[in-house]
């Protein structure tokens, strides 16, 4: 059988990164893609996720499936954030170890590193603190998940591997403001501001801590190297390698959106972990992974998406 022809099962494959992953498999000639949906399995019920092998019996699973959110979302939720990223992941590779999948890729999250790590973020560094206290849960949930590939390689032989993204951003992100991310939450207070011809735009925290982003197809394209070429469970960044305080991401987010007011700092509302930037040289060297969209570019795509989705919803 050619690795075209394997069953490839993605988790999630309907979400924000889901969704550009099953593209992108598709596009690479990959003809048995299988994406299900909650609805048809719950991955907190093992007896489902036994269900759901035995029924599209995969050579490769791509866990994306994830209960997640931004800072609003991770303080609000910390038990049901940290209870179900837990159980459906422990879950799910323990089946997939005994159904004997050939390759498994899990997705983790650059919240599980400590939250004053040295910068650049190098892999090694995950296990040297505490996560940053807002996300902690979550962070500490995907981490355990880390741990438990690693062990199952030793013991099992079971191929399982973990690759490690930034912050994401791109079209079809979520732009809820409760649940949402920083960039899509930005982009949305902008345009309303704007369209309100609002003099003053309020931001949570300082605006001195830094974020690094990644678009999703780059992130969808690493994803999928690490299906193909990563032979190891030790965690793998996936970044752009390049740093940005918030407040200048606001000024340049308020600039491409045509917002003009004044931009104030709420710092009664948390920061969140104080700086974040990966040392992706791993990826380059294991995957031979690179960003392909600069930053400017990845953004304009997110500002136009997200326009023409408001504006077919306003026409509906």
């Amino acid at each position: 059988m050619s690795s075209m022809d394997r069953v490839v099962l993605v988790t999630g494959g309907s979400g924000f990164v889901g969704r550009h992953l099953v593209a992108l498999l598709r596009s690479q000639g990959y003809s048995r893609v299988v994406a299900p949906r909650r609805a048809d399995f719950d991955l907190l019920r093992e007896k489902e996720i036994q269900q759901m092998l035995v029924l599209h019996r995969p050579d490769i699973v791509i866990h994306l499936a994830a209960t997640v959110g931004g800072i609003w979302a991770n303080r609000h939720n910390p038990g049901s954030f940290l209870y179900q990223n837990l159980i459906m992941v422990a879950q799910l590779i323990e089946a997939c170890r005994r159904f004997g999948v050939a390759k498994y890729v899990q997705v983790g999250t650059v919240c599980s590193y400590p939250k004053y790590t040295p910068v650049p973020f190098r892999e090694e560094a995950l296990w040297d603190g505490y996560p940053e206290e807002t996300n902690a849960p979550y962070g500490l949930a995907k981490k355990l998940l880390i741990v438990q590939l690693q062990a199952y390689r030793d013991q099992y032989g079971f191929n399982g591997v973990n690759v490690l993204p930034v912050n994401l951003y791109g079209p079809g992100d979520n732009f809820d403001l409760q649940t949402s991310h920083v960039i899509p939450a930005l982009i949305r207070k902008c345009v309303a501001a704007r369209e309100r011809k609002e003099s003053t735009l309020v931001v949570w925290g300082s605006g001195a801590a830094t974020r690094e982003f990644l678009y999703v197809e780059d992130a969808a394209r690493g994803i999928l190297l690490a299906a193909e070429r990563l032979e190891t469970s030790e965690p793998v960044n996936l970044g752009s390698g390049e740093e940005i305080r918030i407040a200048d991401l606001v000024r340049l987010i308020a600039q491409k959106t045509h917002f003009e007011g004044e931009i104030h700092f709420d710092t009664t509302q948390p920061d969140g972990q104080p700086r974040r930037c990966l040392d992706i040289s791993r990826a380059r060297q294991l995957l031979g992974f690179a960003q392909q969209t600069t930053f400017s570019e990845g953004l304009d795509r997110t500002i136009s998406w997200y326009l023409s989705q408001k504006h077919t919803s306003v026409a509906a």
